[in-house]
């Protein structure tokens, strides 16, 4: 990928920083990838499309430290969950066969899996050997009879959210607008963008756009098959979920198809009951948005309800939040809805908007953590008088060995915490994390110290 290209992807008119920035987002600096590499941003992004095959040219240690690290489900087919790799060794570099076995790669993946498509990711290693992936990808794709994606994504070209932003503009340039969709385009046609479907937590919402009669042309990439991409520009409205990530995708799509979009969230109640009144408010349809009233009214009566025990023994507990991107503020609002205080919240990988959003949530004064040192976390912690921690799965061990309640957050987990019956799991997990007995016996006075 070319210099400029990259200068591009990292200038977003659509992001508020850029009216205090000209030149767009800043350069990764040196050590900036400990969160992800750009690879490992790219790879995140498209490996959710089920039906997929994934391919990593490369050594194996980079299809190995990236493979299944986003717990991401599919309803049908599991192809996305078996890792490929070139397996590129010391003498495939030095005698120039990285081109050759790429091309073996997809050959044994088309004959063997029959795939809907072929997604190449590039490493450093091949990258820096010169190897001509594009070049590869459309000699396969011809003589294969199948897409065959290449992902320019090199680990040293940045970060994880500048390889979130090349896989974006690669759907965007090879894929979206090459089918049109099986059965006829309608009014109510949308797409979610930037929702993975982490613990088969979007199956909490898909019910409700069904019953509002809202078909999904794609969630991208959650759960979503190859055919579904090359559809997406005949929606009429999309939600973008997690904007640091595919905002890109979303002003491409109005740019080109004209397809207004939204920025929004399923953690919460409010949030959730927001963003389907933000699908009635862009499709303009009275019948629509009173059928999303009645179902907002539903719903939010039957959480109230089902939360009632649980509320007292939440209510006023301090929440220490330290996630990324949208999450860095749709938790908080999360946790506003079941009464408990957001102490302060991590925005290490938030955009401008994230931070604008946890500022009116939380006020001017809001305590916002951009550093991911685990040593200066725990400390805030205690100085915060904290009663839980919600974080990454990084910060699980010494979270624990710490003796402080933990809840896990991050893209890996197994747990949905998204829409009304999301926000119901979410409580039962926070009280049992706060008031497990475990805390009592590992912070007493052990008896041979007493």
């Amino acid at each position: 990928m070319k210099a400029d290209e990259i200068k591009a992807l990292l200038n977003e008119p659509a992001c508020a920083h850029n009216a205090k920035a000209k030149s767009g987002c800043a350069r990764p600096k040196p050590g900036a990838t400990q969160g992800g590499c750009c690879f490992d941003g790219a790879r995140n992004a498209l490996l959710p499309i089920a039906d997929a095959a994934h391919i990593v040219h490369g050594p194996i240690g980079c299809a190995g430290s990236s493979w299944d690290n986003r717990g991401t489900r599919s309803s049908g087919p599991t192809l996305y969950r078996i890792g490929m790799t070139t397996d590129l060794g010391e003498m495939d570099v030095i005698m120039g066969r990285g081109e050759k076995r790429l091309f073996q790669a997809i050959r044994q993946a088309v004959e063997s899996y029959r795939p809907a498509a072929v997604f190449v990711y590039a490493t450093c290693v091949p990258a820096l050997n010169g190897d001509d992936i594009e070049a590869v990808a459309k000699a396969a794709a011809v003589r294969f009879g199948l897409p065959v994606i290449p992902v320019d994504c090199a680990g040293f070209y940045g970060n994880k959210n500048l390889g979130n932003r090349i896989a974006g503009d690669v759907i965007h340039k090879h894929v979206i607008g090459t089918r049109e969709p099986a059965c006829k385009a309608g009014a109510h046609d949308v797409n979610l963008i930037g929702e993975w479907n982490v613990g088969g937590e979007f199956w909490n919402v898909a019910p409700l756009f069904d019953e509002l009669r809202l078909r999904i042309l794609c969630t991208f990439s959650g759960d979503s098959r190859f055919a579904e991409v090359q559809t997406m520009h005949r929606a009429r409205a999309n939600m973008v979920v997690c904007s640091k990530a595919m905002l890109h995708v979303a002003r491409k799509l109005e740019g080109d198809w004209g397809t207004p979009f939204f920025e929004g969230s399923f953690y919460g109640i409010k949030d959730t009951s927001r963003a389907f009144r933000d699908f009635a408010r862009l499709l303009n349809d009275p019948g629509l948005a009173q059928r999303t009233e009645s179902l907002i009214a539903r719903e939010e009566a039957d959480v109230a309800a089902r939360l009632a025990p649980l509320r007292p023994r939440l209510a006023g507990r301090r929440v220490l939040i330290f996630t990324g991107g949208y999450k860095s503020w749709s938790i908080v609002s999360a946790m506003q809805d079941l009464g408990m205080r957001v102490v302060a919240t991590g925005t290490e990988k938030s955009t401008e908007e994230d931070k604008a959003r946890i500022r009116a949530l939380m006020g001017p004064d809001a305590r916002m953590i951009e550093d991911n040192d685990q040593t200066a976390l725990l400390r805030v912690f205690e100085e915060t008088r904290a009663d839980i921690l919600i974080a990454g799965d990084r910060y699980i061990y010494p979270t624990l060995k710490s003796r402080i309640p933990f809840l896990d957050i991050d893209h890996v987990r197994a747990i949905g915490y998204a829409g009304y019956a999301g926000m119901i799991e979410l409580a039962r997990n926070l009280d049992r994390a706060i008031h497990s007995p475990v805390w009592a016996g590992v912070r007493a006075t052990p008896l041979w110290a007493a």
